[in-house]
């Protein structure tokens, strides 16, 4: 059966004896979990994110068996905060059911929120597993917190499903997806992606724009096939890169990312109007004027927050329209923007910043070079091989 390992704070000293020798059980003889370290922690051979509901578990199984194909007695490391504990619960009962080993955190637990960093709990349980899962709900000034947890994943290129934002919703949409017909889709624009000299955006809502690419950096495609190689969002479908050049207009009239996503929602009534030169964001206009200043300012933190770091296409066909969250509304088919931090670890982009924001348009038209393989936000599949 699965093995369950959560923390509790106990009462007396004492429990550190205790802690070791859990430790020494547990982990055959190697006390190096923090609980040994910290007589202020317990871990207990039980979990409980509370009762799975049963229609979250087809997204479940999906997340756990084919986009992370979790084995019998891998260990896995189980990230929630209390908004997303009902997703977490239906990821440790199909962990369960894969009869792995979850160890278990609710990150309230462990610090005040936001979160400056990221727990050394948290951190040191990723440092031992063979696949980590996170999720929770964005807060403002997390990105670095988050960012010490994907460096742990980088770092030791372990499986790892990214699911900031997860709702019991997008459990029961976009994490039911044919994640092989995404990877179908995603691979066919990769290799297309590769020799292409430029896209062209355009809506009907004001969105006209050219992007043109380095080939020195990398296309990543994050199908919800994860490997070891690339770690992903889930729900997963994207195909992305640094663009080396992006001039135009793009009006933000979906949902913005970061913490904007929880605080603004979709902003199809109140679109967001962005003008770019040669990469870099020149304007910021919006009708709603504390999220035009706010995201202005957003994108001044650092040198780079007004770089255009990623241009994505969706890639999610299970999707039909936008929810005002952003982890399944990226994924939905159409092309994309962020500001801020590009991946570099991915892409090869050689700048960093210590912002990343999303912005998504809807019912995009796309075209690779002088080729239309999006219309009104639907993929022309025959034009990219996919009948």
């Amino acid at each position: 059966m699965a093995q369950f390992i959560t923390h509790d704070v106990p009462t007396l000293d004492s429990f550190a004896n205790i802690v070791t020798s859990m430790s020494s059980t547990l982990y055959g003889g190697d006390a190096r979990v923090p609980i040994a370290k910290r007589p202020d922690t317990i871990y207990n051979i039980l979990m409980d994110f509370g009762p799975a509901q049963p229609e979250l578990l087809p997204g479940a199984r999906n997340a756990i068996e084919t986009c992370l194909a979790i084995q019998q007695g891998e260990r896995v490391a189980l990230i929630a905060d209390l908004p997303s504990k009902v997703v977490a619960a239906s990821l440790a009962a199909a962990l369960k059911e894969r009869d792995a080993i979850c160890e278990g955190f609710l990150l309230e637990d462990l610090a005040p929120r936001p979160l400056k960093r990221a727990p050394q709990q948290v951190l040191d349980a990723l440092g031992r597993a063979d696949a980590g899962i996170l999720c929770m709900q964005p807060m403002t000034g997390e990105l670095g917190a988050r960012k010490d947890i994907v460096g742990v994943v980088e770092r030791r290129h372990i499986r790892y499903a990214h699911m900031i934002g997860v709702t019991p919703e997008i459990m029961q949409q976009g994490m039911r997806a044919d994640y092989n017909m995404v990877d179908r889709l995603s691979e066919k624009l990769l290799q297309r992606m590769h020799s292409a000299r430029s896209l062209t955006v355009r809506t009907e809502a004001g969105t006209s724009l050219v992007a043109t690419f380095d080939s020195a950096l990398d296309w990543v495609k994050t199908s919800g096939l994860i490997s070891r190689r690339y770690w992903s969002n889930l729900p997963a479908g994207e195909v992305f890169t640094t663009p080396a050049k992006v001039d135009g207009t793009f009006v933000c009239d979906g949902t913005a990312g970061d913490h904007f996503c929880g605080k603004y929602g979709d902003l199809q009534r109140t679109p967001l109007v962005l003008e770019i030169q040669a990469g870099r964001l020149q304007k910021a206009t919006c009708e709603r004027k504390d999220l035009e200043e706010e995201f202005w300012s957003y994108c001044h933190t650092d040198e780079n927050s007004d770089r255009v770091g990623e241009l994505a296409f969706g890639t999610n066909l299970s999707l039909s329209d936008m929810i005002g969250v952003l982890l399944q509304d990226e994924k939905l088919p159409g092309v994309h923007l962020a500001f801020g931090d590009p991946y570099g670890s991915q892409t090869h982009a050689a700048w960093s910043s210590r912002t990343h924001v999303d912005v998504l348009a809807r019912r995009c038209d796309v075209w690779i070079d002088e080729e239309q393989v999006i219309e009104k936000g639907r993929y022309m599949l025959a034009r990219l091989g996919l009948v």
